[in-house]
Parts: structure tokens; C-alpha cells; sequence
């Protein structure tokens, strides 16, 4: 796996690679494990006022959104959804499978370990489903618990 690459270029965006889009109708899951392997992982790094404007004219790649995971980032922190962009790379590659690389991203941040510790079991649950809509399912199973 090839690491930490930075494209300055929207149209630099491989083909097949996999673009996380807080925008996408397409939940990410395991099944997304081989074309990250192939040709990437691609996560926007910009402020959460723009994503929103980028993301809705963003066709290039595959697109995919993560589920429902908090914030533990000085900024957005316990926000749901509101992720940095390192959270949303470690996240989507923990729920592929890549566990180790997943924490050592986030060991890199003083909050890190917190991360992955706020969303262990949510992380646990995404990374055993083998498609889109299991993971959506185990989202609207939490939330539904979550709101009573």
C-alpha cells in the first residue's frame, strides 16, 4: 500500500480509487478493501464548510461515505460525523481490515488513541460487514438505540 501520496488536482484522482465523500449515498465497507489496495484511498482535506460544495460536484473515483462515527479532534470533538481528515482515513481503513495502520495514524496525534477508543465497538461492527448495507444496518441499529 502505497502511503501519504498528495494530489494537488482533483482530476489526479485515480479512476478506481476509493473517494471519501461525506456527501455519497454509498456507505464504505470492507467490500471497498480491494480497490483502496489497487488504487487508493482519497480523502479531501478541507474545512467542513466547503466539503459540502466540493462533494456535490465530486464524480471522480469511487465515492463512498463513512457511517456514523464521533469526532475526537480539539475541534469537532464527540460532533458526530464532523471527522479531520486523518480521523476519516484511519477510520476507513480500519473498517477495511487494516487495523495496526489504522492506530498507527492516529498515534501520530495527541488524541489519537481517543479516536479509536471513543469508536472501538462501532469500528469493530462496520469492519465485520461485508457490504454497504450492513453497514448502514449496524448504523441505524446504533442510532436507534442512541435515541431511546
Amino acid at each position: 500500500m502505497k502511503r501519504g501520496q498528495i494530489l494537488t488536482n482533483m482530476n489526479q484522482i485515480p479512476q478506481g480509487g476509493v473517494v471519501l465523500n461525506p456527501v455519497s449515498e454509498v456507505a464504505f465497507s470492507r467490500a471497498d478493501r480491494d480497490a483502496i489496495l489497487r488504487s487508493g484511498l482519497i480523502a479531501l482535506d478541507c474545512s467542513w464548510k466547503k466539503a459540502e460544495e466540493i462533494f456535490a460536484t465530486s464524480r471522480l473515483g469511487i465515492q463512498r461515505a463513512l457511517p456514523y462515527l464521533l469526532a475526537a479532534n480539539p475541534i469537532n470533538t464527540y460532533k458526530p460525523i464532523k471527522l479531520s481528515t486523518a480521523e476519516a482515513i484511519a477510520a476507513a481503513i480500519y473498517i477495511a481490515g487494516f487495523k495496526d495502520f489504522a492506530e498507527d495514524i492516529m498515534s501520530v496525534f495527541k488524541w489519537g488513541s481517543t479516536f479509536i477508543t471513543l469508536n472501538h465497538e462501532l469500528l469493530e461492527e462496520y469492519s465485520k460487514c461485508s457490504t454497504s448495507g450492513e453497514v448502514v444496518q449496524i448504523q441505524k441499529e446504533y442510532m436507534e438505540l442512541q435515541n431511546g
